[in-house]
C-alpha cells in the first residue's frame, strides 16, 4: 500500500493555435516545473479541430489564403523572445512545408497531409508564397500533435469536440465545465478560456438594417467570418454595397468571383483580365479611407535587420508610466512609436540604398536619436539626409491618401484608385522600396511593447477609445495587415471588368424606403449615391460580452463572474466590450469576487490583454509566445504545489 498525489487537472476552453501555443509552452517548461511522477490531465474542448480550431479549419474554400508569407509564419519561440521559459525553435511554415518535397529536414512526427490538394501546395509552397488558409490548417494540425508528443508521460490530453456552456464552482474549489452534449460537467482544478476570435449578436444599428431587408425582401449581413458567410440569397447582377475595405473584402470578393466560376487570365504584359461567369454580384466598395489596405511586402530585407526596439521599447514604456501622470496616446506615446516606425525605415534605406541618401548613416542617426519626431529639425533632417519623396515616410498621407480629394464623376474616381492601388502593389513587390520592410517590422516591434503600456493603466479613457482601439487599430491593420499583391492585381482586374466599383472615403448607408433599397454616400464623389439591394457589412464581429455568441462568456457576464474592460476618469468613460483579465497573468478579473479569480485565466483574443496573434513573424518576440510562457509557467506551479498532504489518494502499487 502506498500513498500518491491525486492528479491535477487542467480544462482549456478552446483548442486553437492560442491553446495549441499554450500546450507547446507546457511541454517546454515541463521538465523544470512538473515532478515527473505527477499526473496532469489536460482536458480540451472545441467543437472544431484541435490545433487550427475555428478560424483555420480545414473545411473552408481554397480560395481563401493568409495574408502572410509562408516564411513568416511560426508557432515557435525563437532567439528574440525574452522569456523565462526555455526557448524551443521549430520550423516556420515555409519550412515546415519543405520536408513534404524534400528540400529540407523531415519533422518528428512526420506524416503527410490526408488532402491531395493541400499537400500538392506544400510540395510547392515557397517562402515567399501566400499560403491557402488550408495549408496553415496543416501546419497548426502538426504543430498541436508535436506539442503532445514533447509532453512527459505523466501528462495526458483528452479533446471532448463540443462546446462548453459554463464554468461553475467556488473560488477556493474545484471548477466545473459544463459541456453541451453531456450532463457530467468535467472537474478542473484549473481553468484557461482560450476562445479565439468569437462571433456577436449584431449591433443595434444592425438590427436596423437587417429589418429593412427583411420588410423589402432584400439581403443583408451583418459582420461575419468570411468562411462562416452564406452568401448563396446573392442573385447574378445584383448590386451589393460593401462597407469594408480589408480582409474580410477581400475573402468576400474572392468567393463572389472566383468562387461563382470566374477566372483570370494573365496577359502578356503580366496584368490580369476577369472572364465572368455570369453568376457574379456587381460589387460597390467603401469605407472610412475608401481605399484597400496596403498590398503585403513580397521581399526581404536587403541590409541588416533594424536592431529594435530602439526609441519605443520596455525602457520608454516605463519612463512614460513612472511620470506619474494620465498619458494621452496620440500627444504623449504616438511621436515614440512613430519615431520607432521611422528609425526601422532609414535604417533599411541607409543601409540598403545609399545611393539614395546624402549623409553617411552614423551622421543622420546621431542627429535622428536626439530629435523629437515633430520637431522641425527633424523634418531639416530628413530633407537634408534624403532628397527623394518618395524615400521619407510621412504618416499623414499613408492614413488618408484620399483626404482632400474629390471628383466629379464616378468614373474619374475608379481611374484614380485603380492607379493608387496598382503603384501601391509595384511599389510593395520592387525591392528597391525596401524601407518599407522595415518600417513594417518596427511597426511590428511597436505593436509588441503596447500591451505593457495598457497594464500600466495611465492611458486616459478618451485616448484608449479614440486612439488605441480607434485610431491606432485601423492604422496598424491598414500598414500591416493588408493582403498579397495579387488579390489587389485580381481587385483590379474586377474593377475594370466592371464587377467592382469604388465609393470613396467616408461612406455613409443608408435606407430608401420607396425603392426598397440601401443607399451609399461619400465624400469622395460629391452628390453621388449608389441604391443596391444588398447589404454586407465586410468587416468581423467587434468584441462584445453584451453580445457574444459564445455561451460560457455570455453565462459568466450574466451571472456577474466576469466583467467587461471599462475605463473611466472624469472626462469619458470606455467600453471595450473585452473581458477584463489581470494585466500580468490573465486571470479573470471577478466582480463579485471583488478581484482575480484564483482558478480561471482567459487569453487571446477577446481579452483585454491585446496581445492577438496566436502565431507570428519569426524573430519577432512575439507578445501572444510571451504571454503563452508566463501562464505556463505559472499554471505548472500551481497545480504543483495545489495540493496538501491531506489532499492524496491511496493507491495499491
Amino acid at each position: 500500500m502506498s500513498t500518491m498525489p491525486a492528479p491535477a487537472v487542467l480544462v482549456v476552453v478552446g483548442a486553437g493555435p492560442r491553446a495549441t501555443g499554450l500546450l507547446e509552452r507546457i511541454a517546454a517548461n515541463a521538465p523544470e516545473l512538473w515532478d515527473a511522477t505527477r499526473e496532469l490531465r489536460i482536458h480540451l474542448v472545441d467543437p472544431h479541430p484541435p490545433g487550427p480550431g475555428r478560424v483555420w479549419r480545414r473545411e473552408q474554400s481554397e480560395l481563401l489564403r493568409m495574408n502572410s508569407m509562408a516564411e513568416d509564419v511560426t508557432m515557435f519561440t525563437d532567439e528574440s523572445s525574452t522569456i523565462e521559459g526555455p526557448v524551443r525553435p521549430g520550423p516556420s511554415l515555409a519550412e515546415w512545408a519543405a520536408q513534404f518535397s524534400g528540400r529540407g529536414p523531415r519533422h518528428a512526427p512526420f506524416a503527410e497531409p490526408a488532402d491531395p490538394e493541400v499537400l500538392a501546395e506544400l510540395r510547392t509552397l515557397d517562402g515567399a508564397d501566400f499560403p491557402t488558409r488550408r495549408a496553415q490548417s496543416a501546419y497548426l494540425d502538426w504543430v498541436f500533435r508535436r506539442a503532445l508528443a514533447q509532453l512527459p508521460p505523466t501528462v495526458t490530453v483528452e479533446w471532448h469536440r463540443t462546446t462548453a456552456t459554463s464554468v461553475t464552482g467556488p473560488p477556493d474549489g474545484p471548477q466545473h465545465v459544463h459541456l453541451a452534449d453531456r450532463a457530467t460537467p468535467l472537474t478542473a482544478d484549473l481553468v484557461i478560456l482560450a476562445q479565439g476570435h468569437l462571433g456577436s449578436t449584431p449591433a443595434a444599428e444592425h438590427g436596423t438594417h437587417a429589418g429593412f431587408a427583411r420588410r423589402h425582401g432584400r439581403f443583408h449581413l451583418p459582420p461575419e467570418f468570411s468562411a462562416d458567410a452564406d452568401l448563396s440569397a446573392l442573385r447574378p447582377g445584383e448590386d451589393v454595397i460593401l462597407r469594408g475595405f480589408g480582409l474580410a473584402f477581400i475573402d468576400l470578393m474572392s468567393l463572389l468571383t472566383e468562387g461563382r466560376g470566374g477566372t483570370f487570365r494573365t496577359e502578356a504584359d503580366g496584368s490580369l483580365t476577369y472572364l465572368p461567369s455570369g453568376r457574379e454580384p456587381v460589387l460597390h466598395v467603401g469605407s472610412r479611407r475608401g481605399v484597400p489596405y496596403h498590398s503585403k511586402t513580397r521581399y526581404r530585407l536587403r541590409g541588416p535587420r533594424p536592431p529594435l526596439p530602439r526609441h519605443f521599447g520596455p525602457a520608454q514604456v516605463d519612463a512614460l508610466l513612472a511620470e506619474g501622470r494620465a498619458l494621452d496616446l496620440r500627444r504623449d506615446v504616438w511621436p515614440l512609436m512613430a519615431k520607432e516606425i521611422g528609425f526601422g525605415h532609414y535604417h533599411e534605406l541607409f543601409h540598403a540604398h545609399p545611393e539614395r541618401t546624402a549623409l553617411p548613416w552614423p551622421d543622420f542617426v546621431a542627429a535622428y536619436d536626439r530629435l523629437d519626431w515633430y520637431a522641425e529639425q527633424m523634418a531639416a533632417l530628413v530633407a537634408a539626409a534624403v532628397p527623394g519623396p518618395a524615400d521619407r515616410l510621412d504618416f499623414e498621407t499613408l492614413d488618408h491618401p484620399l483626404d482632400g480629394l474629390a471628383f466629379a464623376t464616378p468614373d474619374a474616381f475608379q481611374d484614380h484608385l485603380r492607379d493608387h492601388i496598382a503603384r501601391d502593389v509595384a511599389r510593395r513587390e520592387d525591392p528597391e522600396y525596401s524601407a518599407d520592410l522595415g518600417a513594417f517590422l518596427a511597426l511590428l516591434s511597436v505593436y509588441g511593447q503596447l500591451p505593457g503600456l495598457v497594464a500600466g493603466g495611465r492611458l486616459t479613457a478618451r485616448s484608449l477609445a479614440e486612439h488605441l482601439d480607434g485610431w491606432w487599430h485601423g492604422f496598424f491593420s491598414f500598414q500591416a495587415s493588408g493582403p498579397p499583391g495579387f488579390r489587389l492585381r485580381q481587385l483590379l482586374a474586377l474593377s475594370r471588368a466592371g464587377i467592382v466599383h469604388f465609393l470613396g472615403a467616408g461612406v455613409r448607408i443608408g435606407t430608401a424606403e420607396g425603392t426598397g433599397t440601401f443607399t451609399a454616400t461619400g465624400a469622395t464623389v460629391p452628390g453621388h449615391t449608389v441604391h443596391a439591394t444588398a447589404l454586407i457589412e465586410a468587416y468581423l464581429p467587434t468584441p462584445s460580452l453584451d453580445r457574444t455568441e459564445d455561451p460560457l462568456l455570455r453565462e459568466l457576464h450574466r451571472a456577474g463572474a466576469l466583467s467587461e474592460e471599462v475605463i473611466a476618469d472624469p472626462t469619458h468613460t470606455h467600453r471595450s466590450g473585452l473581458l477584463a483579465v489581470s494585466p500580468t497573468d490573465g486571470h479573470v478579473i471577478d466582480p463579485s469576487l471583488g478581484g482575480e479569480h484564483p482558478r480561471r485565466i482567459a487569453l487571446g483574443a477577446p481579452t483585454n490583454s491585446r496581445a492577438v496573434a496566436a502565431f507570428a513573424r519569426p524573430r519577432t518576440n512575439a507578445p501572444a509566445f510571451r504571454q503563452n510562457d508566463a501562464v505556463a509557467r505559472t499554471l505548472l506551479r500551481v497545480l504543483s504545489s495545489h495540493f496538501s498532504i491531506s489532499e492524496i489518494v491511496t493507491s495499491n502499487i
